[in-house]
């Protein structure tokens, strides 16, 4: 393919379809960082093929996962779009309802950023930062306390002494989980309040503690997708919002970006694994319905190209850094090779 269009049309067309045509359609549902990926694809898919423009959804990764895994059938989706990787309790919901092989596709790496409104100071955090930050309990003279910080400057004297309101992903998302294990898990590491909590509630309970958050209102979950916090931070000028790398490049006329662990994020910087909080995006595909829905071996195909997925691809350009190793997805998606038990 030596072009592709890109419309508005298509998706026009797709939100306007009645419930009786849908079903011609792909149906997809799941994270809302993949999302817009996923939008940019069907689309260019609608354009491009004879087949009708996939239905795109939302709805979170772990919600996507789940919707993947109801059962076979016109009545089930297609794909799972998921910012994290599909979990044991998700196969075996799919195993007992009759969904036995599913293909995992990874579709390239995103990072996530904290980000704040673009006329305020600027921050460099650390994970240990945001742990005690947003922690429901935190080491202070070598004890276990109830979280004592107002500010971030109480956090770190080298932070701006505004006071702390973190708008972070709900536990739906798919981000979410990877906060919690690059960041919280590894700031309640880093602080030594992990050992702290260990020896407070025992060594199975003690990590746990380390995902217990504040409840007096400096920590606020997000349901819905980054628009929403983005909206948060306009009305809160003093809070930081975390989002994923390419909402924030999308939106650099109204945020200013942190460092985390003295590093930028970038898509340069994710590559290379220089910035510590990244992660793999991926999309799940229910295989049984290969061959029996229109289109959907071709669109899983078109989406891993090199004309969208590739470097120099529409989705690199939106903000998804380029998977080093697509060839083996290519190939392993031309092939139809169902994902084998997870390691």
């Amino acid at each position: 393919m030596n072009t592709v269009k890109f419309t508005v049309s298509a998706i026009a067309m797709a939100a306007a379809a009645t419930a009786a045509d849908a079903r011609d359609q792909i149906q997809i549902a799941g994270s809302s960082t993949v999302l817009p990926y996923a939008t940019i694809v069907a689309e260019a898919f609608g354009e491009n093929f004879d087949f009708p423009t996939p239905v795109v959804e939302g709805g979170g990764s772990g919600a996507g996962r789940k919707k993947l895994c109801e059962g076979v059938g016109e009545n089930t989706i297609d794909i799972a779009n998921s910012s994290s990787r599909i979990k044991q309790s998700d196969i075996d919901l799919c195993a007992s309802n009759g969904v036995s092989e599913v293909m995992e596709v990874r579709i390239g790496y995103d990072g996530i950023v904290f980000a704040s409104d673009i006329n305020g100071p600027e921050f460099a955090f650390t994970p240990a930062d945001w742990y005690n930050a947003l922690a429901a309990e935190v080491v202070k003279d070598g004890a276990l306390v109830a979280n004592p910080n107002k500010t971030w400057a109480d956090v770190n004297p080298a932070l701006p002494a505004q006071d702390i309101l973190a708008f972070i992903p709900g536990t739906k998302h798919g981000t979410r989980e990877v906060f919690d294990v690059k960041v919280l898990e590894a700031g309640c590491e880093e602080t030594g309040a992990l050992e702290a909590l260990k020896a407070a509630k025992g060594e199975e309970e003690g990590p746990k503690g380390c995902l217990t958050l504040r409840t007096d209102g400096a920590s606020v979950d997000i349901d819905g997708d980054y628009t929403e916090t983005l909206a948060r931070i306009d009305a809160n000028k003093n809070a930081i919002g975390v989002f994923g790398l390419s909402f924030y490049q999308n939106n650099t006329d109204k945020l200013r970006v942190a460092t985390m662990g003295g590093v930028v994020p970038s898509t340069e910087s994710i590559a290379s694994g220089e910035y510590p909080v990244s992660r793999p995006l991926y999309f799940y595909v229910k295989k049984a319905h290969l061959g029996v829905i229109p289109g959907l071996q071709e669109y899983i195909d078109f989406f891993v190209s090199d004309d969208m997925a590739g470097p120099d691809g529409p989705l690199a350009a939106y903000g998804l850094v380029s998977d080093p190793e697509l060839a083996a997805t290519q190939a392993m998606v031309a092939a139809g090779t169902p994902m084998g038990p997870l390691n």
